[in-house]
């Protein structure tokens, strides 16, 4: 398993800015993933759904994260776009109010997901005249 160290993640506000993982590391890992397919309601590389791929993706660094994109929202620590960071985790509302979808991010303003759009993981950037306005926020899970 990736990682050497674990944690269960932070809810609210709390924890500190350093991580018990490598965030790049963990994005790696998401993106090494890149065109694995869609599943709704996978959690595994033969198909993840959104929250599956980042509830599979911080497992292997020990971090146990809720399945649900709602409560996973719940977790870390807010971060603003600004200081994104590789292994933030950032959500949009897309098929209703409120936090809907959720990727990881990988650097820039580039994040790693599965839409159920595009059928398969992939690499897309938060300014896209597409997710920019559906950004709802980002989180950092110590």
């Amino acid at each position: 398993m990736p990682g050497s160290q674990g944690s269960q993640g932070s809810r609210g506000s709390e924890g500190g800015s350093s991580r018990a993982f490598d965030g790049y590391a963990l994005a790696g890992t998401a993106l090494s993933l890149r065109g694995a397919p869609y599943r709704n309601g996978g959690s595994d590389p033969a198909g993840f759904d959104c929250s599956g791929f980042t509830l599979y993706v911080f497992a292997q660094y020990g971090v146990s994260l809720p399945r649900d994109v709602r409560e996973q929202y719940q977790w870390g620590k807010s971060v603003k776009p600004e200081e994104l960071t590789a292994g933030d985790l950032i959500f949009f509302t897309t098929t209703e109010p409120g936090a809907s979808h959720v990727a990881i991010a990988v650097g820039g303003d580039e994040f790693v997901h599965a839409p159920s759009s595009a059928g398969v993981v992939r690499v897309e950037h938060l300014s896209s005249k597409y997710w920019a306005p559906r950004f709802l926020g980002a989180k950092r899970v110590n």
